[in-house]
């Protein structure tokens, strides 16, 4: 006899698990890295968003293997305007999890204007 309150299906597990709900059970953080973000002046829109790259402000990561400058290079997000990189000396490993199908994300920790350069300072996490 199954005592569960509710029982767990693989079709709940879908549901609680979809883009919609946001839910993603049985997931913790892993901490990687800290980083500066990485181009941040080659953003024409970054002055329109800079008020919402804010302390704890997760950005997402998205892999881009046809960059013509880099093979291993990580875009990072903010309401869909890509506003940098994961620095290159650092996105090989992340990279390579990446393509291997593993969900990664990058949390703000501060951000500084030096002159015309929005310095981001971010943490990397991975999703486990």
């Amino acid at each position: 006899m199954n005592e569960s309150i509710l029982p767990v299906t693989p079709g709940l597990l879908a549901l609680l698990s979809s883009e919609k709900t946001g839910i993603t059970p049985f997931t913790q953080e892993i901490f990687l890295l800290e980083i500066v973000v990485a181009g941040t002046s080659f953003c024409k829109e970054l002055e329109t968003i800079e008020d919402k790259i804010v302390p704890e402000k997760v950005l997402p990561m998205k892999r881009e293997p046809n960059n013509k400058f880099d093979e291993f290079a990580i875009a990072i997000y903010c309401d869909s305007i890509r506003v940098g990189f994961v620095p290159a000396e650092m996105n090989l490993v992340c990279s390579r999890l990446m393509d291997a199908g593993k969900l990664f994300f990058c949390r703000v920790v501060s951000k500084d204007w030096k002159n015309k350069w929005l310095k981001i300072k971010a943490n990397i996490y991975m999703v486990e």
